[in-house]
């Protein structure tokens, strides 16, 4: 079963790939990448009906491969994935929907460590959306380390997961933390060894939700 992943930044491309390897290896993964899309969606400062097009565009390319099923893994793109998804006759994942919704789970005091700032005011709205949807009195809060993400983009890996470990105690108070990007999943060890609370991750959740929904 083809499964079309869709990505605006590299480094979000190993931790999916790694998920698919531990959950479902069945499954055929191909890659559509514009690492454009993140550059723009930083230098715009909001989503734009361009932005959004081009999402429907990938969207539309995908399921055009014969993909049963299409996953976006970066977490910018949240109302343009939507409405991609709303016209698709196969299943569109946001990369974090998965994961909220397993976050909903583990309490009402939710922290989440995130990387790429523009993405952050989409993802706790979408949050706060599901969590009212399903009458969750939950709540968010995010600490937001770039530096960390402009450490992975120049290819160091253990100061990207040092940073995200040394922010995490500030989040110690919360039911569960969420790693917010599919990047920031390589952290999850060095995350994990600061907290006494779980730790999320969107690549294996998203995974699971694809396989429940086609496998």
């Amino acid at each position: 079963m083809r499964i079309a992943l869709i990505h605006a930044v590299i480094v979000a491309m190993a931790p999916v790939h790694e998920a698919f390897a531990l959950l479902w290896p069945e499954a055929e993964c191909t890659d559509l990448l514009d690492t454009a899309l993140a550059v723009d969606r930083e230098r715009d400062g909001e989503l734009t009906p361009a932005m959004s097009r081009r999402i429907a565009t990938l969207a539309d390319y995908a399921a055009g491969t014969g993909a049963a099923g299409i996953l976006f893994t970066c977490s910018a793109f949240g109302e343009a994935i939507e409405g991609a998804a709303a016209a698709s006759p196969i299943p569109v994942l946001k990369p974090n929907e998965a994961m909220f919704e397993a976050a909903l789970g583990s309490g009402t005091r939710i922290g989440m460590l995130a990387t790429f700032g523009p993405s952050v005011a989409g993802m706790e709205d979408e949050f706060r959306q599901l969590a009212a949807q399903r009458g969750a009195p939950a709540r968010i809060e995010t600490i937001c380390v770039e530096d960390a993400m402009r450490a992975l983009k120049s290819g160091d890996g253990a100061t990207h997961d040092r940073l995200l470990a040394e922010a995490a105690p500030r989040l110690a108070q919360c039911d569960a933390v969420l790693l917010a990007h599919f990047s920031t999943a390589r952290a999850e060890a060095a995350v994990r060894a600061t907290l006494a609370c779980p730790v999320l991750t969107a690549p294996g959740a998203a995974v699971m939700r694809l396989k429940s929904l086609l496998a």
